[in-house]
């Protein structure tokens, strides 16, 4: 998706406005092409009346993390707006792999063998390709999601092998660290894993750091709080 004509519609007083901005002036200086990097805005917890005035901004990317909620706000959001675009950005249970495929556009959380077995069986029976990300553990955290580092290699493959499009890798970094030595080592695993022209993107950073991934090679950033506030409000 070239976003480059969105990131100069939304009035600069707004939130969405203020995040497009950042990330227009990031990618100058860091001698990217802004059009480049897809927003995610993250509409999670957040009633369709939030997410409107959004919509009417011209975002058009938005990120859910259950299956769902994204069922309960969505269809009536698509009519009104049939060329938004909805990603699960949260971990995806096997037995929702069928209801998440006929719900998403794309999916980030693909991280284990059971859930690779699940979505590629419901894509065979759907005939719908949703193309996923791999998400990667880069903290080697034992309460987080993600494929170990050392088994990346060969789940990229039996992903491949399933035919389910690769849509490259996806992290969270450790929330107590900083996080770009995170994000440089996840722009290191994609080159080193063979991930390059469609599948060379990098799903990383969110409001408190999306400026610091698209530096270090983000093209995909997943920023909530920064345009809905925070949860609750």
């Amino acid at each position: 998706m070239d976003n480059t004509a969105s990131l100069m519609t939304s009035p600069p007083e707004t939130p969405l406005g203020h995040v497009r901005a950042a990330i227009a002036k990031t990618a100058r200086i860091s001698r990217r092409n802004a059009g480049d990097i897809t927003l995610i805005a993250v509409s999670k917890t957040h009633p369709a009346e939030r997410i409107v005035p959004l919509l009417e901004e011209g975002q058009r990317v938005f990120g859910e993390n259950r299956v769902q909620e994204a069922q309960s706000k969505w269809p009536g959001l698509r009519e009104r707006y049939p060329d938004a675009e909805l990603h699960l950005i949260g971990q995806l249970q096997s037995n929702k792999a069928e209801e998440a495929v006929a719900a998403f556009d794309l999916i980030h959380s693909l991280d284990r063998p059971s859930l690779l077995t699940a979505l590629a069986k419901a894509m065979d029976k759907t005939g719908k390709r949703v193309p996923c990300f791999i998400q990667v553990n880069i903290g080697d955290e034992g309460q987080k999601g993600g494929c170990a580092i050392a088994g990346l290699p060969n789940f990229i493959a039996k992903v491949r092998a399933a035919n389910i499009p690769v849509a490259g890798l996806m992290c969270i970094p450790p929330s107590d660290k900083e996080p770009a030595p995170f994000f440089a080592f996840m722009d290191k695993l994609a080159r080193d894993s063979g991930l390059d022209g469609p599948e060379a993107g990098l799903s990383m950073g969110m409001s408190g750091d999306y400026e610091t991934a698209i530096m270090l090679g983000a093209t995909h950033i997943r920023v909530g709080t920064a345009l809905f506030g925070a949860r609750g409000t």
